[in-house]
């Protein structure tokens, strides 16, 4: 009797390592890795500007390692990134029976190019739009402002790693 509980927990130790190994093979088989770092087809860039945006796009292309970020667009560089626009907008998603806002909707837009100092086109006019919902009470209206900053540092924060894919995404100038 002994013998058989021995061999049936065995043969569970078995099967649950063997089930661990062919899913690690699995895995390692479909090509999944993590994201790595983007490579960019360029070596320096100019991005002009003072937003927040623009700020936050500057230090993320700086932790990168390999590119030279100026934020003057006439010293020589390989691309100039060009912001064509930053749009934030609040608009009501529901009211109350007495006509009190109760849901706003935030959207964040951004538009932006990137081009070569002579003024060839590397990637054409693109936009980036972010959106969040956020619930609203005008007793608490101090809070609720706060938290629509946190959430446009938030879309911007998810904007500049967007942006950041689509720069890697360029092959050649």
């Amino acid at each position: 009797m002994t013998k058989t509980r021995s061999t049936a927990a065995s043969r569970r130790v078995f099967l649950m390592f063997a089930g661990a190994g062919g899913g690690a093979l699995a895995l390692a088989g479909c090509g999944f890795k993590l994201r790595e770092a983007p490579v960019f087809a360029f070596s320096t860039i100019a991005v002009p500007g003072k937003s927040a945006y623009v700020n936050q796009l500057r230090r993320a292309l700086t932790t990168t390692g390999t590119l030279t970020v100026e934020s003057d667009p006439q010293v020589p560089t390989d691309v100039v990134f060009d912001l064509l626009g930053e749009r934030r907008d609040r608009a009501v998603l529901s009211t109350n029976a007495a006509g009190q806002v109760r849901e706003l909707q935030l959207t964040l837009t951004i538009r932006f190019r990137l081009r070569t100092p002579a003024g060839k086109e590397v990637l054409g006019p693109s936009e980036i739009s972010q959106s969040r919902d956020i619930t609203y009470n005008e007793t608490n209206a101090l809070a609720k402002e706060g938290e629509e900053k946190l959430l446009y540092r938030d879309m911007t924060t998810d904007i500049v790693q967007q942006t950041l894919r689509r720069l890697g995404a360029v092959k050649s100038l």
